[in-house]
């Protein structure tokens, strides 16, 4: 499968259809409002928050979410938030990794732990997993911004280490000690990215299919469906076959 198929199964997201849109945005809201009780208020003087409203724009959070978010920040009753990193293993020994953002951390491990158990898998210690990824700055940019040679061209200018391409979309990586730099150079060629975070990329993918590979994408279901997970990224990759094959037995 091309980079681009393969992210998609890394960091499995879930569609555009409406009925799963307020659950992003309620998670990209925990994370504004988190960053703006972090730092600064107004998204120009804390990098974190301009990031999170930046990414909340790209996916047309509607402006008024965006800045209640910001509001419950400054209220006094605001609860603490954590962030917390799980590792487990799901069916077929795949590698998962679960980053939570949560008021609650006894409530949170309790169920991140039962996702696990209820589908074939078993939470693990830290560092059990996160061995076989590695934590990379990308950046993704609709497909049309250029031709694959265009945007290699465009990768190597502004000091990303790489850029994987496919019908759907140009992603860029970087070292995330070169966040910053590579973002201010590929939005000075580019424009904003659809998407711009530090993920967790797997140093190998393991081709999952049957039984095993239907069992894993509800495990991601079931985590990602949890109010105090923000993000998912697991080691696997399917054929289009086998994703058709999940896709149909969901209708």
């Amino acid at each position: 499968m091309a980079g681009h198929s393969k992210f998609k199964n890394i960091q499995y997201r879930k569609g555009a259809q409406d009925a799963k849109r307020s659950k992003q945005f309620s998670k990209l809201s925990k994370e504004i409002t988190v960053a703006a009780k972090m730092g600064d208020p107004d998204p120009e003087h804390n990098p974190r928050l301009r990031l999170a409203v930046q990414n909340a724009r790209a996916l047309s959070m509607p402006r008024d979410n965006i800045e209640r978010a910001i509001k419950k920040s400054q209220a006094g009753d605001m609860a603490n938030y954590d962030e917390l990193r799980y590792e487990g293993f799901g069916p077929g020994g795949i590698g998962v990794i679960v980053e939570t953002l949560t008021d609650n951390k006894n409530r949170t491990a309790s169920e991140v732990r039962s996702a696990f158990t209820k589908l074939g898998g078993n939470l693990g210690e830290t560092g059990s997993v996160a061995f076989s990824f590695d934590q990379v700055g990308s950046f993704t940019y609709p497909a049309d911004k250029g031709s694959e040679e265009e945007m290699m061209d465009v990768a190597i200018e502004a000091g990303a280490e790489e850029c994987e391409s496919d019908e759907e979309a140009h992603i860029f990586t970087c070292s995330p000690s070169d966040f910053a730099a590579v973002k201010d150079a590929l939005e000075a060629k580019l424009g904003e990215p659809n998407e711009a975070k530090i993920i967790w990329k797997p140093n190998n993918l393991i081709e999952v299919e049957g039984q095993p590979a239907k069992t894993l994408m509800k495990l991601m279901d079931l985590l990602e469906d949890n109010d105090d997970v923000q993000t998912v990224y697991a080691n696997f990759e399917m054929s289009d076959e086998t994703m058709a094959e999940i896709a149909a037995s969901a209708e």
